[in-house]
C-alpha cells in the first residue's frame, strides 16, 4: 500500500502507510533513475540517512509531545500485501469473546510496562491530545484491555478530556456491542478497513472478511452514532479495473464516511504478493493505470465534498485525523508497542520487531540499561530543514516559507524557489501569496530576480493535486538537493 504510519512513513503512523524510522534527511544518493507512480506517492521510496550533529547549526526541537502511537500487532491471517508488524492469531480465532486469549493479554500486560518505565520528555509536559491504535487489527483486542492501556497513558502521561482517540478496525472483527463499548472507554475515532467492495478482490488481497462483513461493519459504525470515521480503500490491486475503481469509489460515497484513506498498493519483498507479482506488470495495473486511479480518487471524493488535504487522506469539513497531522507538522510523539517508532527530542527510535526482543527491551527499560531514546533537543538544521520540506509538501497547505526561513534562513527561501521554478512552469507546484492565491508561473519568475521580493511576496509552496502529488518524491528530491547539495 502506499505507504505514508501511515503504517502512514514510520512503523507507528497509522493507516497502513510507513516513514522511515530513522531521520528524513537525505544528504547524498538521490535516485538515478525517475520513479513510477507508485514511487511518487510513497515518500519511503526516498533514500535516508541516520541523523547526524556534524554542522555548526543545531536548532532547538519542537515543544513535548502531545499525541502517543500504540502498536496493537493482532491480526486473524497475514493479507498477501502486508509486511507490517503483526501476530496472525489463526482465522479461527472468535474475534467477539477473546478476553482469555493470552497472547493478547499477556501483550497488552507488556506494553502497559512499556508505558509505565518510560520518562516524560519533561516535568511538565502536556497531557496528550491524540491517541491512535494501530496495528494489525486493534479490533481484535478487547475493549477492557484497550480500556487498561488507556488508563495507563492517563496515568502517566495525561489525556485531554476532548482528546482524539482513534483504533484501526477491520469488518468482521466487531459486533454493535462491542463497538459501543469502545466508544464508552472514549474512542471517538474508528479507521475502517474495507480496502475493496468487491468480493474477489478481497479474496485476491487474502484479506479475512468478505463484502458481506464490509457492509455489516459500516452498519454497525453508523448506528452506533459516531461521526468521526474513516474508510480505507487501496489502488492497483491485482485485476484491478478502472471500473472496480469507480464502484469502490462510489459506494464509499454512499457510506458517507467523514474521512477517507486511499492507498496504492506497494509489492513488499517478503510478501506473497512480492513472490507472485512484478510491480507495473500484468496482472497488476500499469504505472499510467496506477496514475488514473489516484486521480479518479481525487476527483470523485472531490466533487463529493471531501477535501484532498493530504497525498493519500481526504476528508469533510473539521474532519482531519488531528493524530496523523501530528505526523505531516513534524511534532514530537510518544509510541509504545512492538515494532512502533517514536519521535522525542529529535530522535525516530525504533522497537524491536520480534516478541521476544520486545520482551527484552522492555524488561531492560524498567531496569534502566535502555539507553535515553529522546534526545538531547538538539538536531541538525539541514536534517530538520529537509524533514519539514518533506512532510510539508505532502500536505494540501504545503510549506510556509515564512515559518521556514525564520527556522533555517532566508537565503533557503530563495533557493527552493529557484529549485522548483521548472515545476512552477510545467504547474507541478504551486506558488501562493500570504492571502493563499496563486502566483503565476510568470509572477514566479519575475520575483526570483529580488529574493527580497521572494520573501515579501511568496508565503506558501505546494504540490498541484493531483498531478503534483502523483510526482512527489521527485519534486522532493530536488528541494533536497538544493538544502543539501
Amino acid at each position: 500500500m502506499l505507504k505514508l504510519n501511515f503504517k502512514p512513513f514510520f512503523s507507528t503512523i497509522p493507516n497502513k502507510f510507513k516513514i522511515p524510522i530513522v531521520s528524513f534527511s537525505i544528504k547524498n544518493s538521490l535516485q538515478s533513475q525517475p520513479p513510477t507512480v507508485r514511487q511518487n506517492v510513497s515518500l519511503n521510496n526516498l533514500p535516508t540517512t541516520t541523523t547526524t550533529t556534524t554542522t555548526s547549526h543545531l536548532l532547538s526541537h519542537s515543544p513535548p509531545p502531545t499525541s502517543a502511537y500504540i502498536h496493537l500487532p493482532f491480526c486473524r491471517k497475514r493479507c498477501h500485501y502486508c509486511d507490517f508488524t503483526i501476530v496472525a492469531l489463526g482465522t479461527s480465532s472468535n474475534q467477539f469473546k477473546d478476553e482469555d486469549d493470552p497472547r493478547i493479554t499477556n501483550y497488552v500486560q507488556l506494553l502497559c510496562r512499556e508505558i509505565k518505565a518510560t520518562k516524560p520528555i519533561s516535568n511538565d509536559n502536556p497531557p496528550l491530545e491524540t491517541i491512535f491504535f494501530g496495528g494489525g487489527t486493534p479490533s481484535l483486542v478487547p475493549p477492557k484491555l484497550v480500556s487498561s492501556i488507556i488508563n495507563m497513558l492517563k496515568d502517566k502521561f495525561g489525556v485531554c478530556s476532548n482528546a482524539e482517540i482513534s483504533i484501526e478496525m477491520d469488518p468482521g472483527t466487531f459486533d454493535d456491542v462491542k463497538m459501543k463499548e469502545l466508544l464508552e472507554l472514549g474512542v471517538n475515532r474508528v479507521s475502517l478497513g474495507v480496502q475493496a467492495f468487491q468480493e474477489d478482490m478481497l479474496k485476491k488481497c487474502g484479506r479475512a472478511h468478505g463484502l458481506r462483513e464490509v457492509h455489516e461493519a459500516i452498519e454497525i459504525v453508523k448506528s452506533c452514532g459516531l461521526e468521526n470515521w474513516s474508510l480505507d480503500l487501496i489502488s492497483s490491486l491485482p485485476h484491478q479495473t478502472r471500473e472496480m475503481w469507480e464502484e469502490s469509489l462510489e459506494l464509499t460515497i454512499q457510506a458517507s464516511p467523514t474521512h477517507v484513506s486511499v492507498y496504492d498498493l506497494q509489492v513488499e519483498q517478503g510478501t506473497k504478493f512480492g513472490s507472485l507479482y512484478t510491480p507495473g506488470e500484468f496482472p497488476l495495473p500499469s504505472d499510467t493505470q496506477s496514475a488514473e486511479f489516484y486521480k479518479m480518487a481525487s476527483k470523485t471524493l472531490g466533487n463529493a465534498g471531501y477535501e484532498h488535504y493530504e497525498i493519500s487522506s481526504y476528508c469533510k469539513e473539521g474532519y482531519m485525523c488531528k493524530h496523523n497531522v501530528t505526523y505531516w507538522q513534524n511534532r514530537s510523539f510518544y509510541a509504545f508497542g512492538l515494532g512502533s517508532a517514536s519521535f522525542l527530542g529529535g530522535v525516530r527510535f525504533s522497537r524491536p520487531k520480534k516478541m521476544k526482543e520486545y520482551t527484552g527491551y522492555v524488561q531492560d527499560l524498567e531496569n534502566g540499561l535502555v539507553l535515553d531514546k529522546q534526545g538531547n533537543g538538539l538536531v541538525d538544521a539541514n536534517d530538520k530543514a529537509i524533514d519539514v520540506v518533506m512532510l510539508s509538501l505532502r500536505t494540501a497547505t504545503g510549506l510556509n516559507l515564512r515559518s521556514f526561513g525564520e527556522s533555517f534562513g532566508s537565503s533557503l527561501i530563495s533557493t527552493l524557489c529557484k529549485a522548483f521554478k521548472p515545476y512552477v512552469d510545467s504547474g507541478h507546484v504551486i506558488a501562493l501569496d500570504v492571502r493563499r492565491n496563486s502566483l503565476s508561473a510568470d509572477e514566479f519568475s519575475t520575483l526570483l530576480f529580488d529574493e527580497g521580493k521572494i520573501e515579501e511576496m511568496v508565503a506558501f509552496i505546494r504540490l498541484s493535486d493531483p498531478d503534483g502529488f502523483l510526482l512527489s518524491n521527485d519534486l522532493i528530491s530536488s528541494a533536497f538537493a538544493a538544502i543539501a547539495p
